[in-house]
């Protein structure tokens, strides 16, 4: 999950707040901008219209291959001869944008969707597709999360459980290979990094390789420790990923623009160096807020912390998920 605007870092207060259960929610509702705790609309509801109304923007990755950037991260679209392939489906507000924008590539139905993983923002748009017809295809993980009710007690905000049909159709546990438009596809799951529900989807015809949200290209991560995330597993994800690319892979983040290998190991260094600095400083015994006031990540912040978080912010996300 993403967007472009800072969240704010939480209370001494709320960082003092104990139980892990707290603790995830808190870092779970900083992904409702500031301002949303005041409305008396639905959160969820608010967020999913705000990121809902950025633009999709198309990018050609090959002669079959379209990249869809905007509402609810990134979107990768394969052309066959008769019908869609479609990696990811954005925020259920953008689903007019998205079908005219899949229609606009070619008239042929979509038959296949992948999820790479189970965040609504990558799998809202489920239930459309595979009414008109195509087949959902997802980690085993995904199907699980995707039925489960998730809440964030700090902000009271609610993720319902999908509807019957926005769930996968077809699942797997560890690889799964499937030919679609003259390409062999090869999917398999990350150990827990992002959540416990990430896949990679490689195009290895076309070098092309869609690794989710274990990559936020540019821009700190957001980590899920609720449902199974963890800072090394990112770590790990990131060098599983970098193994499968070559200096001219296109490699597609869950967030951000379309990357490089030189990118994707700039951001696992970057990672890595986070964890380190924050298990210092938790292994020494200093409690999260020591740990944000400590500033392990000054250095960082020019370069990382132009997206949704802040260095403050996600020192938190790291040390709750060591």
């Amino acid at each position: 999950m993403d967007n472009d605007r800072t969240v704010r870092l939480v209370t001494r207060r709320e960082m003092l707040l104990s139980g892990a259960a707290a603790v995830g929610g808190m870092v779970w509702t900083r992904l409702i901008p500031p301002g949303f705790a005041q409305q008396p609309a639905d959160h969820l509801a608010a967020f999913r219209a705000q990121i809902g109304a950025t633009p999709i923007q198309t990018q050609k990755l090959a002669e079959n291959i379209t990249l869809l950037s905007g509402p609810g991260g990134n979107v990768v679209v394969l052309l066959g001869s008769d019908g869609k392939l479609v990696v990811d489906t954005f925020v259920r507000p953008a689903w007019p944008k998205l079908e005219e924008t899949l229609a606009g590539l070619s008239s042929a139905p979509v038959h296949v969707v992948i999820n790479t993983h189970w965040h609504f923002d990558h799998a809202d748009n489920n239930a459309p597709l595979h009414a008109a017809g195509a087949t959902v295809v997802a980690h085993v993980n995904t199907k699980q999360r995707l039925s489960e009710r998730h809440h964030t007690a700090f902000l009271d905000l609610d993720v319902p459980p999908s509807p019957a049909n926005g769930l996968p159709q077809r699942t797997f546990a560890d690889s799964h290979s499937l030919s679609f438009g003259g390409e062999t596809l090869a999917l398999a799951h990350f150990a827990p990094a992002h959540t416990d529900t990430d896949i990679y989807v490689h195009f290895p015809r076309e070098n092309v390789l869609h690794v989710g949200d274990i990559f936020f290209n540019g821009r700190y991560p957001f980590i899920d420790g609720g449902t199974g995330g963890a800072i090394s597993g990112m770590v790990a994800a990131a060098d599983r990923a970098l193994s499968l690319a070559d200096k001219d892979t296109k490699i597609v983040p869950g967030h951000g623009a379309l990357a490089t290998k030189a990118d994707l190991a700039t951001y696992r260094d970057m990672l890595a160096s986070a964890r380190d600095r924050v298990q210092k400083l938790k292994s020494a015994g200093k409690s999260m807020a020591e740990a944000v006031a400590a500033k392990p990540f000054a250095d960082l912040e020019a370069t990382w912390g132009k997206g949704r978080f802040n260095g403050d912010t996600f020192v938190q996300i790291v040390y709750t998920t060591l």
